[in-house]
């Protein structure tokens, strides 16, 4: 069974998916823009721009009751893999201990031409969705 997850405190999906989709123990957040979700405007600098993707996120966990600590895996796509560490340091912020597991790429575009974009898996050990 499958639990579709919506936060109004996370931008609305720019097309025909959903925010996050629960199964199981697991909630699978579809990719975020660093769109502020109260006037749809994005950063202007990768820094700010990560940091607002990673609220996004955390904002969705909270819906589905979960915290930054039940992710165990993310994907950043960077538009300038140049501007990797920056992103460390703002993504170091939101995972200070135990970390998740990430894979990190350079593409050549995203939507809105946002310069990142993060997605994520977070675990629930303690219920399944009902």
């Amino acid at each position: 069974m499958k639990k579709i997850i919506v936060s109004d405190q996370a931008p609305k999906a720019i097309g025909p998916y959903s925010q996050a989709v629960y199964v199981d123990k697991l909630l699978f957040i579809s990719g975020q823009l660093p769109i502020e979700p109260a006037n749809g405007t994005m950063p202007d600098d990768i820094k700010a721009q990560t940091k607002q993707s990673l609220k996004n996120i955390k904002a969705i966990l909270e819906t589905a009751g979960l915290s930054m600590d039940s992710v165990i895996k993310t994907t950043v796509y960077l538009k300038d893999l140049g501007d990797f560490a920056e992103v460390n340091d703002m993504y170091a912020t939101f995972f200070k201990q135990n970390p998740p597991a990430r894979v990190c790429v350079e593409i050549s575009r995203l939507p809105k031409d946002a310069l990142v974009e993060i997605d994520a898996i977070a675990y629930n050990g303690s219920k399944s969705v009902k």
